[in-house]
């Protein structure tokens, strides 16, 4: 056998290993996405907001605009988290060391209390241009980055022995 042949056969392993690799990387935000779902569907039904608007209110109303801003602020807080807990000692400007956990702590938990005022104040159901929605993926994404941030100085605290 030739070495060009050998060489094609480690080809074919690497880029089927590819392949699966990628495959279970869409599995798994497919996964990740159905979950969430369920998870915002939950908390709509928890605050008795789930029922559709009678009348669908179109375009950015105030509410939506509050909601939206907490959804993007919790996953900001998302995104710090998972990068301080993969990379805990990089350099990554936010993401690095004690800091990366306490802004993850700090987004979640404004973003959580924010998307419970959102629910709070709602008086009508997705369509209603209350934001319920956008307050209700807060809420579960401030979660998210709550647990993320809390892992993440935890764990920081683990690696650095007692007294740190």
């Amino acid at each position: 056998m030739s070495r060009w042949g050998r060489r094609d056969r480690i080809n074919k392993s690497s880029r089927n290993g590819r392949l699966k690799r990628t495959f279970a990387l869409i599995l798994t935000v497919l996964a990740a996405a159905t979950l969430f779902g369920g998870l915002v569907h939950a908390v709509l039904v928890a605050a008795h907001v789930s029922e559709p608007a009678a009348a669908t209110v179109y375009g950015l109303t105030l509410r939506r605009l509050w909601a939206t801003t907490v959804v993007v602020l919790a996953l900001i807080g998302v995104v710090i988290g998972g990068l301080a807990l993969a990379r805990p000692a990089s350099r990554f400007g936010t993401a690095c060391g004690r800091f990366g956990g306490i802004v993850t702590l700090v987004a979640g938990l404004i973003a959580v209390v924010n998307g419970g005022l959102v629910l709070a104040i709602a008086n009508g159901g997705p369509g209603s241009g209350n934001g319920v929605v956008g307050g209700a993926a807060a809420l579960v994404l401030g979660l998210i980055a709550t647990v993320l941030g809390g892992l993440g100085l935890a764990r920081r605290r683990i690696a650095l022995g007692p007294g740190a």
